[in-house]
Parts: C-alpha cells; structure tokens; sequence
C-alpha cells in the first residue's frame, strides 16, 4: 500500500527518542490526564450510537453517516488512545509487530474519519443545494453503500501497513526518492486531497445558503413558511457539520504538517512535540459528541435519557426529543 513503510520509516527514524524516562509523578499526572480523555472519548460517542440506534426520530440518512464518524471515533477511544497512552507513560518506541499493529488502526481509522466526513459533505451538499432531489438521490441504500465503501478501503490501508512491516527490508542505495514519493502520495491522497475536496463542497453549500436565506427574507406569505423553516433547519444541521469538519482540521492539521515536513526533511523532532501533535490529532474523537449536544437540543435530550436510566424503564424509542 503506498502508506504503509513510507509513514512507518518516516516517524521511526524522524523522532528523537527522549534520554531519560519522565518521573514518576509526572507518570501518574500523565496516567490521570491521559485516561480521563480516554474514557470520555469512549463514553461520549456510546452515548451518540445508542442515541442514534435507539430513538427512531434520530434514524436519517444524516445520522447514520453521524454514527459511522462516532464507531470510528469509539475505536480511537478503545484500540488508539491507550496504547499511545502506555507509550506516552513509558517512553518507549518499539518497532515490533505490536507497534506496526497500533499505527496500522491508527492510519486506517484517520482514513476512516476523513472518508465519512467526506461522505457528510456530500450528503449537506444534496440537502441544501439540491433540496427537492435530496430524498430520492441520498437513500438509506446510498448512504450504507457510503459507510461501507469507507470503512472498506480504511481496512485495506490498516492491512496494507501491517503487510508492508511484515515484509519490510532494508532499504537499497536507489530507494530514497521511492520513499519520499510514497509519503508525498500517502500524504496527498489520506489527507490534502479529501481536506481540499471538503472545503470547496462547504464553500458551495455556504454560497447556495446564502441566496436561500436571501430569498427566504424578500419571500412572505403563509404558504412559505413550512420551507423556510426546513430551509434553516438544513442549514443549521450544515453548519454544525461544518463546525464538526473545521475542529477536525485544527486537532489533524498540525499533525499532518509535522508529517510533510519530516517527509522533506532530514531534521527529527522531539518525542514531546511529536506526542503533543499526536494526542491533539485524537482529542478530536473526544470533541465530537460535545458538538452534538451543545448545538442538537434532540441529542441533549437522548443523552440526558440515556444518562438519567430513563431508558431501563420502559420503551422510549419513538420518544419525540426536543
């Protein structure tokens, strides 16, 4: 797979590995800081599947594409975080099958993360720009086939970087520009390219927007307020959207940019810049569900049922959530 040596070479022999081991205070500060984010990254986004599963308000094409980004996102939080955890706390730097492994799951659920919010995109692109087609054109089978097709080729990547390590030799005299084309590709295809494929749907979308909310105020009558009213929920559910894509930038830019430099680069860095980049890039499986609830009032209200047990006490699946 053209990630796969090329990634793994370039963060082994790129990081500078630290002298001493931290302290033991420093440990255990790092042990609480870094299991707290743990467990809500994974308690935040059970709470988003189970509200999407259970409340049948909540079963649309959107939040379908919504729960595919939090399984991803439960599996940061269950399979990434705490071994980068026992990697932060120990200060080890191993390249062994169990390394190869960790960084296979943590390429291919990033790849699966970008591919859904690609997927997101396009289904805010058909909502707002091409409303009166959007329930024929983004089907349940349409999104589904989405979701699969995203988590597919995220799985061939994570094999592709356990199969390349397995079979990794030493590199020949002639193979530097090999590897440095593979980065470079890697790095274009995994991030740039969705990342600028992304930007330019949400530019469009905020631009038809912007003249639907035009027509939306220079338009009276009884008979258009039913439209106007979807108009905006549509736009309100876009830019929630948008707000979710834009954190993901600001938590995987600086890691990716880090990665390009290191792939033109003969200069390493440190283990502590190299760390930091890296738990800013998973935070971003923590946020998530705290933009749901902050800017969805029926996600407050499936998490405050979930919270509360309300759900062990009779069937509220076709609960209206306010």
């Amino acid at each position: 797979m053209w990630t796969a040596e090329a990634l793994l070479r370039t963060i082994t022999d790129s990081v500078v590995a630290p002298a001493i081991l931290c302290t033991s205070t420093v440990c255990v500060l790092l042990s609480v800081i870094l299991g707290s984010l743990c467990a809500v990254t994974i308690c935040g986004n059970l709470l988003v599947i189970i509200s999407i599963i259970y409340f049948k308000q909540l079963h649309t094409p959107t939040n379908y594409l919504i729960l595919s980004l939090a399984v991803a996102d439960l599996l940061v939080g269950v399979l990434i975080v705490p071994f980068s955890m026992a990697f932060s706390v120990s200060s080890c730097w191993n390249e062994d099958l169990f390394c190869k492994i960790r960084d296979s799951f943590d390429i291919s659920l990033c790849m699966c993360s970008i591919l859904n919010l690609c997927c997101i995109s396009i289904d805010r692109y058909y909502a707002v720009c091409q409303p009166l087609t959007y329930r024929t054109k983004i089907t349940d089978h349409v999104v589904v086939t989405m979701i699969v097709v995203s988590w597919t080729i995220s799985a061939l990547i994570g094999i592709g970087v356990i199969m390349s390590g397995l079979n990794q030799d030493k590199c020949e005299e002639n193979c530097s520009n090999n590897v440095l084309l593979a980065n470079i590709m890697g790095l274009i295809l995994s991030f740039y390219l969705p990342v600028i494929i992304m930007l330019c749907i949400y530019f469009q979308i905020f631009l038809v927007a912007q003249r639907q909310a035009r027509s939306i105020q220079n338009t009276t009558g009884q008979s258009t307020k039913s439209g106007a009213t979807v108009s905006k929920m549509e736009r309100k559910a876009t830019t929630t959207l948008a707000i979710i894509m834009g954190v993901f930038l600001s938590c995987w830019t600086p890691f990716f940019l880090c990665m390009t430099f290191l792939s033109f680069s003969t200069d390493s860095v440190s283990v502590a810049v190299f760390e930091t980049l890296n738990w800013l890039a998973l935070s971003n499986s923590m946020l998530n569900p705290f933009i749901y609830a902050f800017f969805y009032s029926w996600f407050r209200s499936a998490f405050r049922m979930i919270i509360t047990g309300k759900l062990f006490q009779g069937d509220f699946s076709n609960s209206k959530l306010l």
